[in-house]
């Protein structure tokens, strides 16, 4: 997807996100191992949860700030992760799942710091601040709950 807008860039995210619930989720279903399948089951709904939260971002934003051209920010295009779903969280451990999600994670995390850096118009900053705060308080709560399961 080509990112031309912050409406784009919002869009991105959530498409981003649901593509990983649908890979988590098709995963846990291959996997034999109780433990790494709820891990699989509950990251894939979080995910998924996620996405319809930044989705509302997107309904509740100044217009301008949507519409405002992101293009000039990025001199790259937006990290891709994992286009195609292949079954390779089914053969992974859980410590090498849980480092991939937090990868993942961290990339949104950069390139929103990245642009709120980098905005001009104050909507448009505003707005990346709110979905980089977002990201960042789902990231913990997401670590807490993996910490739990992982303490089970």
């Amino acid at each position: 997807m080509e990112i031309k807008t912050f409406g784009n860039l919002i869009d991105w995210t959530r498409q981003m996100h649901l593509h990983l619930a649908k890979c988590l989720h098709e995963s846990a279903a291959q996997n034999s191992d109780e433990r790494i399948g709820a891990l699989l089951d509950y990251v894939a709904e979080h995910e998924s949860t996620l996405a319809t939260t930044v989705s509302e971002f997107e309904k509740q934003a100044n217009p301008n700030a949507l519409n405002t051209r992101i293009y000039d920010y990025i001199e790259h295009k937006p990290p891709t992760y994992n286009q195609i779903c292949d079954d390779r969280y089914a053969s992974m451990g859980f410590d090498d799942i849980v480092r991939d999600i937090f990868g993942f994670h961290d990339q949104i995390l950069s390139l929103y710091d990245t642009l709120i850096g980098k905005a001009e118009i104050e909507e448009a900053k505003s707005l990346l601040e709110d979905l980089l705060a977002l990201e960042q308080h789902e990231a913990k709560q997401l670590a807490s709950q993996i910490g739990r399961m992982n303490d089970v």
